[in-house]
């Protein structure tokens, strides 16, 4: 449960009271049973909230009636076995758990109103979607796809355009084509990071003086990369003179030593 009390604290002696008699594994503090509603929640979050509910339970195949709650209690034995099988992705973490468990859980759910918030601030904001539809493809790939890696993809396919675009102005201004590559590596590379840092990496987000170090940083461990970027790039246009598939040759060179750097060393886990 969150420790901003919107959660119904009375419901937890009978919660602990099904888990200890034996008749659950699980027991939900539930929103959408018979008894239990949502509070103070605004049209918007409703509609948003039905609308994951009916996602989870599609395509995860979730039978629960509130799978988006984040009031539950689940036997230890039984979270451990789950435990090695859980994403890393998001952060609803009952909706990991039961669909992880495939439906082989005994599960009670148990109504509660939810309450107004009394500390704290709110998770959710207008990319919280993105947490949820990353639980969901990894569930649904077995965590062969990583919401992170393609939304690294992404900003890198927006920073190839700011590449070319930088390149282009560059190689106009009669600037020779290796510095000129140099100039729209350093471009994209700084766009990049500001992206990954509001999108990719949104949970491990750098602000402050952290975002100025992270920079730094990022240009320091990028280095090589960008070297390797301008070298591949120069020798591709000695051989086959045409830019921007010089400049693209140099630019996929770049981004894999970045995308290795950038969770290792800039938006390392704490």
């Amino acid at each position: 449960m969150d420790a901003d009390l919107q959660h119904d604290e009375t419901q937890l002696p009978k919660m602990l009271g099904l888990l200890q008699s034996g008749q659950a594994e699980l027991v939900v503090g539930s929103r959408y049973v018979s008894g239990g509603d949502t509070g103070s929640f605004g049209s918007a979050r409703l509609g948003g909230s039905v609308l994951a509910t009916n996602i989870a339970k599609k395509l995860l195949h979730v039978e629960i009636a509130d799978p988006m709650s984040g009031f539950f209690m689940i036997r230890r034995e039984r979270f451990e076995q789950l435990a090695p099988s859980l994403s890393v992705q998001g952060f609803k973490i009952l909706l990991d758990i039961v669909a992880t468990a495939g439906g082989k859980l005994r599960v009670v759910e148990v109504p509660f109103s939810f309450g107004a918030r009394q500390h704290g601030e709110s998770k959710l904001d207008s990319l919280v979607v993105l947490d949820f539809l990353g639980l969901v493809l990894a569930k649904l790939t077995g965590d062969l796809v990583s919401l992170r890696f393609l939304l690294f993809a992404l900003v890198g396919a927006i920073g190839l355009f700011v590449h070319f675009a930088a390149l282009y102005t560059s190689l106009a201004l009669n600037v020779p084509f290796a510095e000129a590559q140099g100039i729209a590596a350093f471009v994209a590379m700084t766009g990049n990071f500001l992206l990954n840092n509001q999108l990719t990496y949104r949970d491990q987000r750098l602000k402050g003086g952290a975002l100025i170090r992270g920079l730094l940083l990022f240009y320091l461990v990028c280095s090589v990369g960008l070297l390797a970027n301008v070298g591949v790039a120069a020798t591709v246009f000695d051989q086959e003179p045409i830019w921007w598939l010089a400049g693209a040759a140099g630019a996929l060179m770049g981004v894999v030593w970045n995308y290795g750097v950038s969770s290792l060393f800039v938006w390392r886990a704490k």
